[in-house]
């Protein structure tokens, strides 16, 4: 469609860092303080933050149009990156570390407003809809794939700031390109007496879904950097963590090829099942075997669940958040995985630091946080709240 190649190029460039700043920060941050642990709260920190402060983002981008907002906020983010380089640097106090990495968190939802500008061009086409959310869930594993890999040969070859330098930069010309694609930007709603769309039907039930499985990807990303660093080769966590995101690529490309005939509500729990199950792999492998040869594969199967679930569960996030309201709905959706992502990146930590290991204890989180997904998932299901469905 004419204009989305080039909003696509600009989104894949804005989200590509997204993959590499917590890995970069833990990086910079454990070595230089000596502490997984602080680290993984610096990080949970800045997660928990963008929690807050990201629905505002993408209220305000809905009220004014992606363009206006977009680039300040991206701006005000790269300070708050450069202020932790700063810190880590001089070695500031702790507390000026959390304060940093807070400070990104007005960095804007890339991936929403791309979703959004799919929705707006595809409003009365939803098997095409269907299509671009799989392609769009495959482009953000596309960048945890990359993202990691990138951020440990940078921390690791060049200066531990180099990720998060680097990554900073990357962000603030993919929004560039992206904002300067007007023609397919969705016109912005104005002011509303609308409710935030976290009280619509079936939506809070929905983000604690999106809360456990953040955890998920939190506790899974600490523990698999502090497992290799156990095994003297840090550097490969990048890559053992690119295996995840590529098996979860390649399964959200293939899902997004085939015509879905169960209804999103009907496939969600069946896809939160495989990824319950396959979460156990990375743990039982590194238990049985504590190698990071066998854990690669174990990581690139688990991840095959990822793309479908998310795909599912952000169309459920579709049906449900009122109109004019898609770019805030979504980034909610967002915010209860960056909440989880931050309890699963402070536990993954603490388990790496005082557990018996990152070869047992610590892959069990990802494991738990999955099941618990599930099991939220169930629970709900048997309420079968109505839910909005913007006409098509």
């Amino acid at each position: 469609m004419p204009g989305t190649r080039a909003f696509t190029l600009g989104a894949l460039l804005a989200r590509l860092p997204m993959g590499m700043f917590s890995v970069s920060a833990i990086l910079m941050i454990a070595p230089a303080r000596d502490s997984y642990a602080l680290a993984g709260a610096v990080v949970a920190t800045g997660l928990a933050a963008t929690a807050l402060v990201a629905p505002l983002t993408a209220r305000l981008v809905d009220r004014h149009g992606q363009a206006r907002v977009a680039v300040p906020a991206t701006a005000l983010a790269l300070l708050g990156g450069l202020f932790l380089i700063a810190c880590v640097h001089w070695n500031a106090p702790a507390w000026t570390l959390f304060a940093s990495y807070a400070a990104t968190a007005t960095a804007p939802n890339t991936g929403g407003m791309a979703r959004a500008r799919w929705a707006h061009l595809l409003k009365d086409d939803p098997a095409a809809l269907h299509t671009a959310n799989s392609f769009e869930q495959a482009a953000d594993e596309l960048c945890f794939m990359v993202g990691p890999v990138i951020a440990a040969f940078l921390c690791t070859s060049l200066f531990p700031e180099a990720g998060t330098l680097i990554g900073g930069l990357v962000c603030l010309t993919g929004v560039l390109v992206f904002a300067a694609q007007r023609a397919t930007e969705p016109p912005p709603s104005g002011r509303t007496a609308a409710r935030s769309p976290v009280r619509a039907p079936g939506v809070p039930s929905l983000l604690a879904v999106f809360l456990a499985m953040g955890a998920v990807f939190g506790s899974l990303e600490v523990v698999t950097i502090a497992h290799a660093d156990a095994r003297g080769d840090a550097s490969a966590a990048g890559l053992i963590l690119g295996l995840q995101a590529a098996g979860s690529c390649a399964a959200g490309l293939a899902f997004g090829a085939i015509r879905v005939t169960r209804s999103a509500e009907r496939r969600f729990p069946l896809c939160l099942a495989s990824m319950a199950t396959l979460m156990t792999l990375p743990w039982l492998t590194a238990s049985s075997t504590g190698s990071l040869l066998a854990l690669a594969p174990a990581l690139l199967v688990a991840g095959m669940a990822t793309a479908p679930t998310m795909v599912t569960a952000m169309s459920l996030i579709q049906e449900r958040t009122p109109e004019g309201q898609l770019n805030e709905g979504m980034t909610l959706a967002v915010t209860g995985l960056l909440g989880g992502i931050a309890g699963g990146s402070a536990l993954g930590g603490w388990m790496v630091d005082h557990g018996p290991g990152p070869a047992t204890t610590g892959f069990a989180v990802p494991a738990a946080a999955a099941a618990l997904a599930l099991a939220l998932s169930l629970a709900v299901s048997k309420r079968r709240p109505a839910v909005f469905r913007p006409p098509h």
